[in-house]
């Protein structure tokens, strides 16, 4: 860890006493991308330990769309998923019964919509509070996102 907070020191004084102009435009460049790497691994390292943090999030887009279902937690994201697909996903009576994301395909008028059930989004989600910045992250990535209301 001191290594990396001793290389960014190092590019940060070498970016500082680099005159800018276009013939040192491409070193200042290539110092910033090296900065922003080691920068990014520093946070990477200081991050929380343990838990799969993503796993189940990381599920890859197949056919012509990708519909999310968004909402907060224990409101029916998890029964619409299941009605309208053949995947089955446990819906109980407790919040947070789904903890990663779960896929499911739904053909409609030769159409392959990929429907996924996203767990429940609570306060402080744009926080990373109950896994939200998973959530969002993967809501993100959708073509269309379906807000479910109790």
């Amino acid at each position: 860890m001191s290594s990396l907070v001793s290389k960014i020191k190092d590019i940060e004084d070498e970016m500082a006493r680099t005159q800018i102009n276009k013939n040192t435009m491409g070193h200042l460049c290539q110092l910033k991308a090296k900065l922003a790497k080691y920068k990014r691994e520093l946070l990477l390292d200081a991050g929380p330990k343990g838990g799969g943090g993503g796993e189940g999030f990381d599920v890859r887009a197949t056919g012509d769309a990708r519909v999310g279902f968004v909402g907060f937690p224990s409101v029916g994201k998890s029964t619409l998923l299941t009605s309208l697909t053949d995947v089955f996903s446990e819906a109980a009576s407790y919040e947070f019964t789904t903890l990663t994301c779960i896929p499911g395909i739904k053909y409609w008028k030769g159409a392959k919509i990929q429907l996924l059930d996203l767990p429940g989004i609570i306060e402080g989600a744009n926080d990373g509070k109950g896994r939200g910045k998973q959530v969002i992250g993967v809501a993100r990535t959708c073509s269309c996102i379906i807000i479910v209301l109790d």
